[in-house]
C-alpha cells in the first residue's frame, strides 16, 4: 500500500471508546490482569487475575474457559450478544530460547457444536497480547457497524474504532492494518492482526486468522484457529479485526524466574533439530505435508468422504512435491526463534479464479490437514488447484477441515442421489470436480447459493437433506463426517479403536490436537487392551491440554524424537521432551512441577470443560458416538475395498463363518462387533478418567481437582442426582 491510502483509511476511522492503561512489565510469564472489552456498550475496562485463578486455571484455554464461563447465561446462544470470544496465550507462551512457543487459544460457543469451543493458533497475537498488558482478551457485546479493536502495547491505548472502509478478506485487511497502525517499516514486525474473511458473515465453518510479519519475504503471513466457527462470531459481532501492537519483543519480555534453565532446555531441543530433523520428519524443509505418503501407505488417508484411505494419486500431493514449491528465502518460524520452522508457503503464485483471478499472491501452506480435506477426501490431485483452494478458504476465512469434509459429505449425497443439480444450482458435484468446488467456495464468500448450505458444515446438511429431500437419517448419520457438530480431522479412524475414542470422546469435538493415537494402537499395536486404551485416552488428551494452557505448540513435542527415546519405557510420551517442559516452567515461574503436576494442572481444566458442555445441554454419552464410518465400513465398495483384511476380521477375531454370507451381511456382522466394542472403551474410559455411567466428572474428582464451585457442584447433582 502506499501512504495516501493508509491514510484515507485511517481517517475514516471513528473513535468509539477509548481507554488508558498504566503498562507494567509482565513477571513470572503473567501480565496479571485481564482486558474486558464490550462492543455493543462501547466499554473498556481491566479485571485483575488473582492467584486462586492461576492455581485452578493457569492460563490460556483455562482462562478463556472461566472467563466465557462467568460472563454467559445457561440459554446463551452463539449469536447471542452476551456470547463472547475469548483469547489468550499462556505463561510461557512468548519465550524465544525454545520452539513453538508462540500459541494462542480461542474459545466462544460455536455456531457449529453449540456449545463452548476451543482452537489454536501461531502467530503473534498471544505473545503480544501479554506483552501489551493482557493475559486475555476478553470481547462481549455486538457493534452497530463494522468496528476495529486496537491494543497499542507501547503506548497503553485500548480503542474501540468504526472502521467502514477495509475489505473484509484476509489477504488485504491484515497487510492494509499492519502497515496502518505500524510506525513506519521497522514497526511492522510489531504488529498481529485477527480476521476473518467475507465468507465468516455467511458461514458457520469460518475460524479466525491471525497475522505475523515475515521481513525477509515482506510478507504478511497467517496461521489459523479455524475450528468451530470462530471467525462466523466475530464476524456476527461486527467485528473487522483485532489489532495488537508490540514492538520491544525481547529474550526476557515474560520476566522470567530462572533464564538458564528455560536456556538448558532450548539448547537441548535446538541440538536435537539440528541433528535429526532432516532424517527425521524434515519439519524444516517439508513440514505437514510428509504425511500424506505416510498416511497413504497405512491406509489412513481420507478419500472420497472417508470412504477408503488410500489413493493412487496421492503422491501427486505429496511432501516432496510441496519441498520444491515452498519458498525458501528464511526461517518459517511463526514465531521468534521457533527452529521448527515448519510454516511454509508458495510464493508468486497466480489466482485462477474469482474476484482475485491473476492476482499474484502468497500462499501460506498447504498443511496436512488441507491435503487431506481439499485434495485427496475430494480426488482433487493437482498442486495449482490444491494452492487455489487452499488461498481462497484462507482470505475468505473458511475452516479447510470442515470444508473439505462439507463439500465431500455433498459429493458423496450428490452420487447416491440424495441431491441433484437442481439442488445444487445446476452444479455437478463429482469427485475432482475442481471447477464445482471453486464455485461454491466462491459462493460461500458472496452468501448465495448452495454454496451456503455447504457451509453451514455436515450436520446442518445432514438435517436439511432428511428434512427437505426425504433422505435416510441413518444413512446420513453413519456417512457424515462430524462428531458433536464438528467436522472430524483428517485420519482414518477405522481400524484404530484407539483413535475412535480419541474423537468421539474429545471435549470440543473430533480434533486431532486433543489425542492422535492411531500409530501407538494400529501400527505398532502398543494399546492390546481397553485398560491400556483407557489408559491412553486419559494420558495423551490431558497432556495434550498443557499445551494450550501456556501458549505451547506440540509439535516441538513429538515431531523431533530425542536419541533418548530409543531406550525409553513409554517413548510414546517422549520422556525428555517433558522433562524440557517442566524446565521451562520452572524457568518462567520459579515454580518446580513434574509429569503429576501438568496432569493434574490440565486435569482441572478439561473436566471444567466437560461440565461447561453440560452446562450448554451436551456433555453426556450420547454426544460422545462417532458416525459408523469412523469406526468401519459403511458402503459395500469400501469392504470389498480391503475384503480380505475384513474377511479375517470376522474369521478369527468375531469368530463368524462368512461362507455364503454377501458383502451387506458381512458389514452386519461386522458392525455389531465394533459398536459393541465401542461401547467397551467408552465405560474403561469413563472409569479411568473419574466420570460416571453417563459421562459426567464425579463429585468424587471434582473436589479431588478443586473445581467444586457452587454452581458446578449444583449442575452436575441435577445430571447425577
Amino acid at each position: 500500500m502506499i501512504k495516501t491510502d493508509v491514510e484515507k483509511l485511517r481517517s475514516a476511522h471513528k473513535l468509539l471508546a477509548e481507554f488508558r492503561y498504566d503498562l507494567r512489565p509482565v513477571v513470572r510469564g503473567y501480565a496479571n490482569r485481564t482486558l474486558y472489552v464490550n462492543i455493543g456498550e462501547n466499554r473498556i475496562q481491566s479485571k485483575s487475575v488473582d492467584e486462586k485463578m492461576k492455581r485452578t486455571f493457569t492460563g490460556g484455554r483455562g482462562f478463556c474457559l472461566w472467563l466465557l464461563w462467568n460472563a454467559i447465561r445457561d440459554e446463551t446462544r452463539w449469536n447471542d450478544p452476551e456470547n463472547e470470544l475469548v483469547i489468550a496465550g499462556g505463561p510461557i507462551g512468548g519465550i524465544t530460547a525454545y520452539p513453538g512457543s508462540g500459541k494462542c487459544t480461542v474459545v466462544t460457543i460455536s455456531p457449529l457444536t453449540h456449545t463452548v469451543i476451543d482452537s489454536n493458533s501461531g502467530g503473534y497475537f498471544g505473545p503480544y497480547l501479554k506483552f501489551a498488558g493482557w493475559d486475555a482478551l476478553e470481547i462481549q457485546g455486538k457493534a452497530q457497524n463494522d468496528v476495529i479493536i486496537y491494543i497499542d502495547g507501547d503506548e497503553g491505548i485500548v480503542r474501540i474504532e468504526e472502521s467502514p472502509l477495509e475489505p473484509e478478506d484476509t489477504h488485504l485487511i491484515n497487510r492494509m492494518l499492519t502497515e496502518m497502525y505500524a510506525d513506519d517499516p521497522r514497526g511492522l514486525r510489531g504488529i498481529s492482526v485477527i480476521s476473518a474473511g467475507q465468507a465468516a458473515n455467511y458461514n458457520s465453518i469460518c475460524g479466525l486468522n491471525v497475522s505475523y510479519y515475515d521481513p525477509r519475504r515482506d510478507e504478511v503471513r497467517i496461521k489459523q484457529a479455524a475450528r468451530g466457527g470462530c471467525g462466523r462470531v466475530l464476524r456476527d459481532k461486527k467485528i473487522k479485526a483485532v489489532v495488537v501492537r508490540y514492538s520491544q519483543v525481547g529474550g526476557d519480555s515474560n520476566g522470567v524466574a530462572n533464564m538458564d534453565l528455560i536456556r538448558k532446555a532450548g539448547q537441548r531441543i535446538n541440538r536435537e533439530i539440528s541433528l535429526f530433523d532432516a532424517s527425521q520428519n524434515d519439519m524444516r524443509g517439508t513440514g505437514t505435508p510428509y504425511l500424506v505418503e505416510i498416511m497413504n501407505k497405512f491406509n489412513l488417508l481420507p478419500v472420497k468422504n472417508f470412504r477408503y484411505g488410500h489413493h493412487d494419486d496421492a503422491h501427486r500431493v505429496a511432501g516432496d512435491v510441496w519441498k520444491q514449491k515452498f519458498d525458501m528465502r528464511g526461517p518459517d518460524g511463526c514465531w521468534y526463534g521457533c527452529t521448527m520452522s515448519c510454516a511454509h508457503g508458495v510464493s508468486h503464485y497466480t489466482l485462477q479464479t474469482g474476484p482475485y483471478k491473476g492476482e499474484e499472491v502468497f500462499v501460506d501452506g498447504p498443511e496436512y490437514e488441507t491435503l487431506g480435506g481439499l485434495a485427496s477426501n475430494l480426488c482433487i490431485f493437482d498442486p495449482a488447484q490444491v494452492l487455489e483452494m487452499n488461498f481462497y478458504a484462507d482470505t475468505y476465512g473458511i475452516d479447510s477441515i470442515s470444508l473439505g469434509n462439507s463439500l465431500a459429505f455433498a459429493m458423496e449425497c450428490y452420487e447416491l442421489g440424495i441431491i441433484n443439480k437442481e439442488i445444487t444450482g445446476g452444479l455437478e458435484l463429482t469427485w475432482g470436480n475442481f471447477d464445482a468446488v471453486m464455485e461454491l467456495i466462491h459462493q460461500m464468500a458472496r452468501g448465495e447459493g448452495f454454496g451456503v448450505v455447504v457451509g453451514q458444515g455436515v450436520r446442518a446438511m445432514k438435517r436439511l437433506f432428511t428434512e427437505d429431500y426425504g433422505a435416510d437419517p441413518t444413512l446420513l448419520n453413519d456417512i457424515g463426517m462430524e462428531i458433536k457438530g464438528l467436522e472430524i480431522s483428517e485420519y482414518l479412524s477405522k481400524e484404530s479403536l484407539a483413535q475412535q475414542g480419541g474423537y468421539a470422546l474429545a471435549t470440543k469435538g473430533p480434533q486431532h490436537d486433543e489425542a492422535w493415537l492411531i500409530f501407538m494402537d494400529m501400527v505398532h499395536k502398543q494399546l492390546p487392551t481397553f485398560e491400556a486404551k483407557a489408559e491412553a485416552l486419559h494420558y495423551f488428551p490431558i497432556w495434550r491440554t498443557w499445551f494450550s494452557l501456556h501458549g505451547l505448540c506440540k509439535l516441538p513435542w513429538n515431531d523431533i524424537i530425542p536419541e533418548s527415546n530409543k531406550t525409553a519405557k513409554e517413548p510414546a510420551k517422549v520422556p525428555e521432551h517433558v522433562e524440557n517442559y517442566c524446565w521451562l516452567y520452572e524457568g518462567v515461574t520459579g515454580e518446580k512441577i513434574d509429569i503429576d503436576g501438568i496432569i493434574e494442572q490440565s486435569e482441572k481444566v478439561y473436566n471444567f470443560q466437560r461440565i461447561f458442555n453440560l452446562r450448554m445441554g451436551f456433555g453426556t454419552r450420547e454426544h460422545d458416538y462417532p458416525p459408523y464410518r469412523a469406526m468401519g465400513p459403511v458402503t459395500p465398495p469400501e469392504y470389498e475395498d480391503r475384503r480380505d483384511y475384513y474377511d479375517e476380521i470376522l474369521t478369527k477375531e468375531v469368530g463368524v463363518d462368512i461362507s455364503g454370507m454377501s458383502t451387506e451381511q458381512k458389514i452386519a456382522e461386522l458392525r455389531k462387533y465394533r459398536e459393541k466394542r465401542y461401547d467397551r472403551l467408552v465405560d474403561a474410559v469413563y472409569q479411568r478418567r473419574g466420570w460416571t455411567k453417563k459421562g459426567i466428572p464425579t463429585l468424587e474428582t471434582i473436589r479431588r481437582l478443586g473445581i467444586d464451585f457452587p454452581d458446578v457442584l449444583d449442575l452436575v447433582q441435577k445430571h447425577t442426582g
